[in-house]
């Protein structure tokens, strides 16, 4: 993992609850210094988690002042009894930090339908809360890995007007990945200086182009979450969307989000390859995301993608399956990287199946459609299905 950045006004620390099983690092305190704007984003699915309900909540009533984050255990599908035990999470942590239970925003990932083992949560926060760090981040982001091999991590220091501003973010995911937002935890902060609805409006749209944009499994997780915040310790203030720095910021962050968002998929549950999904040529960016995702959620696709077979027909399939409404064969082109595999709907004249084979055996490539039928484009970020995936996925809860 890359050496990270630190922002002042931020503290980190880490300690071990034994959620799932002993011997990690599973939990994770995070302090933002009074005066900090906070944004965030949740899951869409309908069955959100105790946490982003509770998340939901606070968010609605006072600046948050901590983040709290556990992983190995969901706290999803617990019904009334998990809702109070993400609330009195908050409790504990406010008694040990002077503040109210309200300005704590709880995060959990991992098992759903079990319950949070609350006792050995609130015994690990003291440990925890010793722990505080700038310099914490690392630390933080193994805390909230679960199927995870690596932990995620991106900075940017930039510099602007003879100023400067640090963006650093940690993420996990591997699996049951389809954010539609914004199991995904993103936090993020930066040490600038600007107001909740302009902090909200960089985040949204740094989501919309990253997060959102990717697909492991098409599995939309019960607990996604993702937060931004900014301490205003350091000297950058933007109050203006007309300013360079706003246009920097919303920069820095999008960049930081989407290398943490391809982090994710590279490190999808067995994957062996990071695919981009590239469609051009339509009517529409909506109708270009169905095509893009129709191609990366095809299981079909995935495996030929995982066994490196340039078998261009699950692809053509795909597309055709997408739901696009007047869609004609004859204007749709395909390539792997810049080789041309169809043109029109017919296999290109010069392709040759080893040229597509070699493309396919390297660990990052491009599938690129042209639908000949606009000046739309979308791009989405996937992974190939490997035996792994299955075997992952069959063990989680052993």
């Amino acid at each position: 993992m890359a050496s990270v950045l630190q922002i002042s006004g931020i503290r980190l620390g880490t300690a071990e609850a034994a959620i799932k099983r002993p011997g990690r690092r599973d939990l994770l305190v995070v302090e933002l210094a009074r005066g900090s704007t906070t944004a965030a984003v949740f899951t869409k699915n309908a069955f959100c988690a105790a946490p982003v309900q509770v998340s939901k909540k606070h968010m609605s009533l006072v600046p948050p002042r901590f983040w709290l984050a556990n992983s190995g255990n969901a706290n999803a599908g617990t019904g009334a009894a998990g809702l109070a035990d993400a609330q009195n999470t908050c409790l504990a942590l406010a008694a040990l930090e002077d503040c109210r239970p309200e300005e704590v925003l709880p995060f959990s990932t991992g098992v759903i339908g079990v319950r949070l083992p609350i006792s050995r949560l609130i015994a690990a926060l003291p440990e925890a809360i010793l722990n505080l760090a700038e310099d914490g981040w690392q630390d933080a982001a193994s805390a909230i890995m679960t199927t995870d091999i690596v932990p995620k991590l991106a900075s940017r220091r930039v510099t602007v007007e003879n100023d400067c501003f640090t963006v650093i973010g940690i993420a996990k995911g591997s699996g049951m990945i389809r954010p539609d937002m914004a199991t995904m935890l993103a936090f993020l902060a930066t040490d600038a200086s600007v107001p909740q609805e302009m902090l909200q409006q960089c985040l949204v749209g740094a989501v919309e182009n990253s997060f959102n944009r990717i697909t492991v499994d098409g599995d939309t997780s019960t607990n996604d979450s993702c937060v931004l915040a900014a301490t205003g310790r350091g000297t950058i203030k933007i109050s203006s969307t007309t300013k360079p720095a706003w246009i920097a910021l919303k920069q820095a962050v999008g960049e930081v989000c989407l290398d943490l968002a391809k982090a994710i998929v590279k490190d999808g549950e067995g994957a062996t390859r990071l695919v981009t999904v590239t469609v051009e040529e339509g009517a529409s960016e909506a109708e270009c995301l169905a095509v893009a995702y129709a191609v990366a959620h095809s299981p079909l696709v995935k495996t030929a993608l995982f066994a490196g077979d340039p078998n261009w027909g699950r692809i053509l399939a795909a597309v055709g399956r997408s739901g696009l409404s007047g869609l004609s064969i004859q204007g749709v082109d395909l390539y792997l990287d810049e080789v041309r595999i169809v043109h029109g709907g017919e296999p290109d004249p010069e392709y040759k199946e080893e040229a597509g084979a070699v493309i396919l055996a390297k660990p990052e490539y491009t599938v690129r459609v042209k639908l000949g039928r606009g000046k739309a484009q979308s791009t989405v970020w996937t992974c190939d299905l490997s035996y792994d995936y299955v075997r992952i996925n069959a063990e989680y809860r052993s």
